[in-house]
């Protein structure tokens, strides 16, 4: 029955990319998933190395990059639903054109899932692994309250057979700890000392916070001692080690701390924190989340947010560069923008060049920035207009654009767009 159906899939993979539907349609796993629910068991259940879900708030895509790229560098062949659809049907249509008679010819698979997702793929598949990152407020018309979120992944955690990896910092998650329904073993990421002054949950974006060392459990754990500029230092078994990073911002160092804890659980006695610390130097920024794209002589950073925590530690990360904000309010973009009130943008006034804002919501955007002292502004809705008059300004330079989901997809198809005008010209 996989074999039969994986090739129907297969033909509507085919037949999605050649009339249009592009690499990332999630067409072909809505159909397969309809025809057979019990597809993804049959395909995932039998792999050596299990199942690994990664889930939470901010940092899905990226973690789940940083995770495989370095299991693939000790030599895993991994799957993964790289074209970042985190929702089940996502996965099947990741994984239908690497099948091959019905089995995915791999060691491991690598997923991402959205939130309320992955309560769904946890009931038919049990993850051997779950790396669940952060509870945050992030789109509530579609979550409802954030302790709604913590349960979701508080089901996921419970589900899980062999290791939960999870952020001991979060007020949210942490009590994890203290749910005798979750079998696996619980594992930690999180951050100390010096680094404790980069991190902000919901609770404290309006507060002045002070770096501490906290008293820890004994744990397992792996943390980020110290952030300066794109070098990182990790603790890990007592001892530091220290990597510069490709990687934007603060909130991706975090990032990597979760992935080392999760493969240290994979790979176990085998695990060489050493070579693992070492890889992460190697590993690049996902798609659209601090990826730098080179348009002529200019080169552009596309920063993805879509929350008040990820987008403060992203603008407390960034530089003072010419700067773009694209907000539009698209379902996958979260229809409520609100939150933009609960961001502190006073540190644009320092930049020497007008603030371009673009998007669905741009007048919202420029409004807000106005309260925050930020009054020399280039409001422009068009999305291709905007990028192309900000890109075209930048000449030679170095610029940031922070953008909501739906505005990132499009902006980067702008700058793609305009680069091969550039390379093609």
């Amino acid at each position: 029955m996989v074999w039969f159906v994986s090739l129907l899939g297969k033909a509507v993979v085919w037949l999605s990319r050649h009339l249009g539907g592009g690499h990332g349609s999630a067409l072909p796993g809505l159909i397969v998933e309809k025809l057979y629910p019990k597809f993804l068991n049959k395909v995932l259940t039998g792999l050596p190395g299990g199942v690994v879900l990664v889930s939470g708030t901010n940092g899905k895509t990226t973690t789940t990059k940083i995770i495989v790229d370095l299991l693939r560098a000790g030599g895993y062949q991994v799957f993964t639903n790289r074209s970042g659809s985190n929702y089940t049907r996502g996965v099947i249509s990741a994984a239908l054109p690497q099948m091959r008679r019905g089995k995915l010819p791999v060691d491991i698979a690598v997923l991402e899932l959205d939130e309320a997702y992955a309560t769904q793929f946890v009931d038919q598949v049990k993850p051997r692994y779950a790396v669940l990152l952060n509870v945050l407020r992030d789109q509530l018309d579609r979550f409802g309250e954030i302790d709604n979120t913590a349960k979701l992944l508080q089901y996921a955690a419970r589900k899980t057979t062999g290791a939960v990896v999870t952020n001991e910092d979060d007020l949210r998650l942490r009590r994890l700890a203290d749910d005798n329904k979750i079998k696996a073993k619980l594992a930690w990421f999180g951050y100390d000392g010096a680094a404790a002054c980069l991190y902000r949950n919901d609770e404290e974006l309006h507060c002045d916070k002070v770096a501490t060392v906290h008293k820890k459990p004994s744990r397992q754990s792996v943390r980020i001692a110290s952030l300066d500029g794109d070098k990182a230092t990790y603790l890990i078994d007592g001892n530091t080690y220290t990597v510069r990073l490709r990687l934007f911002g603060a909130h991706n160092a975090l990032n990597c701390a979760a992935a080392l804890s999760v493969v240290r659980q994979i790979e176990g006695d085998e695990f060489n924190s050493v070579v693992a610390v070492e890889h992460l130097g190697a590993v690049a920024p996902a798609y659209g989340r601090g990826e730098v794209i080179t348009v002529g002589d200019a080169a552009v950073q596309l920063i993805l947010v879509k929350n008040p925590s990820g987008f403060q530690i992203s603008l407390d990360s960034s530089a003072n560069v010419s700067t773009m904000i694209a907000i539009n309010d698209d379902y996958a973009d979260g229809r409520d923008v609100s939150w933009l009130w609960d961001v502190s943008f006073g540190r644009l006034n320092h930049l020497a060049d007008a603030v371009t804002v673009t998007g669905v919501r741009a007048a919202d955007m420029a409004v807000r920035l106005m309260y925050d002292g930020v009054t020399q502004l280039n409001v422009e809705a068009d999305l291709s207009t905007a990028t192309r008059r900000w890109v075209h300004a930048l000449g030679s330079a170095t610029g940031q654009i922070f953008a909501t989901y739906t505005a990132m997809l499009q902006i980067r198809d702008e700058l793609e767009q305009m680069s091969s005008e550039v390379n093609n010209g």
